[in-house]
């Protein structure tokens, strides 16, 4: 009896120590392995989560400043006018340009890159008087004269069109009055076609200021032809033996109206280059302008 009493005694003791073992074992589940806490991301996840916090922001940022799928370059768009000076800052540099040359008139580069400017805003009435200053400081530069010369054939073309849109507005003034005129079999008829009878006052005004327009247009119009002309002459001192210059200087001297000249400058690119392309048109056009009586015409204001 003894004995079993005591077998069932330290029973009690033996669970006591395997649940003092197994409560630890528990315990220990509860707390991460000490090689995960090792790890980065685990290490990030427990002691620095405010990292995904600024990634995220930067991510963000990213999309916004690059333009990622808004069709625009973004930062390089930004960075791209910055360093082209473009936007509302053109202006303000013809500005600065214009104060330098008024500053130091006899300063060809000034001039030079003014004239520029004004190119870049198409402003060539004002290119031309920049460029005119230069190579009046500068004769020899070639590259300015030509580009002067073009300038020149660019306001030519200008009012060319004007001279167009005067020759349409005078055509839809005179299409009303056609249409709704009386038969000329009638009295009122022969008196609205006798110009000695009655007239439509406020028709004749209309018909005398497009007319008007249209005089002004093709003057302007030669008379910038004819700028050209003498530009194209002084590079061809310069280089008597350039095809290229003989042949502009006869096409813009036929649009002047300056027979002689275009005749000599046809006919010196003829002898500089007779194989060229353009060979057969410039023959062509020189029997055209010598079937015409010539003409030099007076150098208009331009």
């Amino acid at each position: 009896m003894a004995r079993g009493t005591q077998h069932r005694k330290r029973r009690p003791a033996q669970n006591a120590r395997a649940a003092s073992v197994a409560a630890p074992a528990r315990k220990h589940k509860d707390k991460p392995p000490q090689w995960e806490d090792q790890l980065f991301f685990a290490r990030l996840r427990n002691h620095a989560k405010w990292v995904y916090v600024l990634l995220a922001v930067a991510f963000v940022a990213g999309f916004v400043l690059l333009g990622v799928g808004s069709g625009s370059t973004g930062v390089s768009d930004a960075l791209q006018n910055l360093f082209n000076g473009s936007g509302s800052t053109g202006g303000s540099s013809i500005s600065k340009l214009q104060k330098k040359v008024d500053q130091h008139p006899q300063d060809p580069t000034a001039w030079r890159n003014l004239a520029t400017a004004l190119e870049q805003k198409q402003r060539t009435q004002d290119a031309i008087n920049a460029l005119e200053r230069y190579t009046a400081l500068r004769p020899k530069d070639q590259t300015a004269l030509a580009e002067l010369a073009s300038q020149y054939g660019s306001l030519a073309q200008t009012y060319a069109t004007d001279y167009q849109a005067a020759q349409q507005e005078a055509a839809q003034t005179a299409s009303p009055g056609s249409a709704f005129a009386p038969a000329s079999t009638t009295p009122l008829g022969k008196a609205f076609n006798d110009p000695a009878a009655l007239q439509d006052p406020i028709a004749a005004a209309v018909q005398q200021l497009t007319s008007t327009k249209q005089s002004t247009a093709y003057s302007n119009y030669q008379g910038a032809q004819s700028k050209a002309v003498g530009v194209y002459k002084r590079i061809v001192k310069l280089n008597p033996t350039d095809a290229t210059t003989q042949i502009q200087l006869g096409q813009a001297a036929q649009a002047a109206g300056d027979t002689k000249t275009a005749v000599a400058a046809f006919k010196t690119f003829l002898k500089l280059a007779p194989n060229d392309p353009l060979a057969p048109q410039v023959k062509q056009a020189l029997k055209s302008l010598q079937a015409t009586p010539a003409v030099t015409p007076t150098t208009a204001s331009g």
